[in-house]
């Protein structure tokens, strides 16, 4: 089965996602600094989750990228994802609406947990196909999804402590997605070189 129309959905949806979330933003109530300062939990609520969605959808291009061959289970696995992720501007919206409290917090983090399972659904999936080996040898033991689903995991408790602990969690893992992933890049180097 080939994996364009995977993409173009995938694509689709997210582009989806960011323009809602951006659409959901409220404005300044007042056309001055204190307006400003009184939405900056939500820009900052907004610009964590815009880099949340993008690294999901980096990664998913990476992915994608490498893999020959998907069937009906990877579909149903995106499918999964791409759920959780269009709940995004829902929990943001929460977050807007109830301030930086502990519960829509918490369930922010139960969405990124949720996509983090079906992301991870997907990429185990993919590698079960010989044809997929690329993606397999490049994913290695994946630290990096596993200690940010860990994160994500104890974020949501440490939410009803306190929700600022939980937005550095989330923060934290963004940043840690930030730094390059050369994983899959290296492979199709080495397999550029082969040839």
């Amino acid at each position: 089965m080939g994996k364009g129309r995977l993409e173009a959905q995938t694509d689709g949806v997210i582009a989806i996602i960011i323009t809602i979330m951006v659409l959901n933003l409220d404005l300044p109530k007042t056309a001055d600094f204190a307006g400003l300062a009184a939405i900056a939990p939500t820009l900052f609520i907004y610009a964590l989750s815009f880099l949340n969605v993008g690294i999901f959808w980096n990664n998913h291009h990476h992915m994608l990228h490498v893999t020959k061959r998907i069937d009906g289970h990877v579909l149903w696995k995106n499918l999964f994802l791409l759920f959780w992720l269009s709940l995004v501007p829902f929990v943001i919206r929460w977050i807007a609406s109830a301030g930086v409290a502990a519960l829509p917090v918490a369930s922010y983090g139960f969405v990124l947990t949720m996509a983090a399972i079906g992301y991870s659904a997907v990429e185990r999936r993919l590698v079960i196909y010989r044809e997929n080996a690329a993606l397999a040898e490049s994913l290695g033991r994946d630290w990096k999804g596993w200690s940010s689903l860990a994160a994500y995991i104890a974020a949501m408790p440490l939410a009803f402590l306190s929700p600022w602990i939980s937005l550095a969690l989330y923060l934290a893992v963004a940043i840690l997605w930030l730094v390059p992933d050369k994983r899959i890049e290296r492979r199709l180097a080495r397999s550029e070189e082969s040839h």
